[in-house]
């Protein structure tokens, strides 16, 4: 994709093609704000740039039939999700429709290259189907701290070897593409408003349990990242003094009580300490216990596993409550690896949140679960780099 809209009158053009499929002339005239004669010419300029197609005819509204317009169809973009134990690879055309989607396991902490030769052979696979002759653009979520505007990894706790590494510049030269990077986080709060639970929403957030603990904050529509990239860093808010130590060197950290590894750790302390015996079960059919495990022994009634997710809901419902009070949105998602737990963590969350935040906060504040799963994060990475082709250059 060589092609870039010229100003902000294209770009929202663009956006709203991308958002609502294709439309005819005089629909896309009652969403901007233009006269008839200059629609029609920033129009025909896209026609010309090849971003965008005649459609045929659109229904009548009365008087001469306007014609449908629509995004390029062989736009493709690449959706990348890197999370802490594997990677999601998805192509999507320019409407953001995921049209093929892979997953597999992969320890981050194998570190950059490692990752990325997956990655490419991933994407390779999707291209080699037939899905996309190439890419025109690529998103990349990792986990952890990204400063944004170099799409560069910063200290990030659970990727070992990551920090500093050119994501963007590296992807980009092998893809041949443009790319952009942030956080996984931000991208599953744009996937989930692109196309899931938050799609009419402007002010939510996105938080997700897995390895590690995140929070997506949209403000207006737009991801907001911080003075530096680091807004939303939740998993490090401190919910136990002098507690557990946590992989970011501090103490007490909610990402120490619970996440995805925590829990796994709590659960197999409870396997090996009597306290459960479908959860020692497990642990003697497999080795190892995951959040998944005891998901599954809770479902089957275990009692310790619903101590544990309650507990583990409660520390978390505790911190959203606070970012109810300063933020006020008017959605809070969970999503992520953890919500296999279900509505026992959700139920948790909202007792939490509920009891602890003013009413005018939480009179009408939906908590709820999110409604892509792992094609969350990959519909955002689409929608990152979207977003950053269709602005003006």
């Amino acid at each position: 994709m060589t092609a870039r809209p010229a100003n902000a009158h294209q770009a929202r053009l663009l956006r709203l093609l991308r958002d609502g499929g294709p439309n005819s002339r005089a629909k896309l005239g009652d969403q901007v704000d233009l006269s008839r004669s200059k629609l029609a010419v920033e129009v025909d300029r896209l026609l010309e740039t090849g971003l965008v197609v005649a459609d045929g005819l659109a229904a009548s509204r009365g008087g001469r039939r306007s014609h449908n317009i629509r995004l390029a169809p062989h736009l493709r973009f690449l959706g990348v999700d890197i999370g802490a134990t594997s990677v999601d690879v998805a192509v999507t055309n320019a409407e953001l429709e995921v049209l093929g989607h892979l997953n597999h396991p992969m320890d981050v902490r194998e570190g950059p290259v490692a990752v990325f030769e997956q990655v490419l052979s991933m994407a390779a696979k999707l291209r080699d189907s037939g899905l996309a002759g190439g890419f025109d653009g690529a998103g990349i979520g990792v986990p952890g701290p990204v400063r944004f505007p170099e799409g560069v990894p910063v200290a990030p706790p659970i990727m070992p070897g990551w920090d500093g590494f050119p994501v963007r510049e590296a992807l980009s030269q092998e893809l041949g593409c443009p790319v952009m990077v942030d956080n996984d986080v931000n991208l599953m709060a744009l996937g989930e408003q692109q196309a899931g639970v938050a799609r009419s929403v402007g002010d939510f957030l996105c938080v997700k349990i897995g390895t590690g603990i995140g929070c997506g904050i949209v403000v207006g529509g737009t991801v907001h990242r911080g003075a530096t990239g680091s807004a939303g860093d939740i998993g490090h808010i401190q919910v136990e003094p002098g507690g557990r130590l946590c992989a970011c060197g501090n103490k007490g950290c909610l990402e120490a009580h619970f996440s995805g590894a925590a829990l796994a750790r709590d659960a197999e302390d409870a396997a090996r300490a009597g306290r459960s015996e479908e959860l020692a079960a497990r642990l003697a059919a497999s080795g190892r216990l995951t959040a998944a495990d005891v998901a599954a022994a809770a479902a089957a009634g275990d009692a310790a596993s619903l101590v544990l997710i309650r507990e583990g809901g409660n520390r978390v419902g505790q911190v959203i409550a606070g970012l109810v009070s300063f933020f006020n949105p008017a959605l809070v998602v969970i999503g992520g690896g953890v919500t296999g737990l279900g509505y026992t963590l959700l139920a948790a969350v909202r007792a939490q949140v509920y009891r602890r935040s003013l009413p005018l906060a939480t009179g009408n504040l939906p908590i709820v679960l999110g409604e892509l799963g792992p094609a969350a994060g990959v519909t955002g990475a689409a929608r990152l780099i979207s977003d950053h082709l269709f602005s003006p250059v």
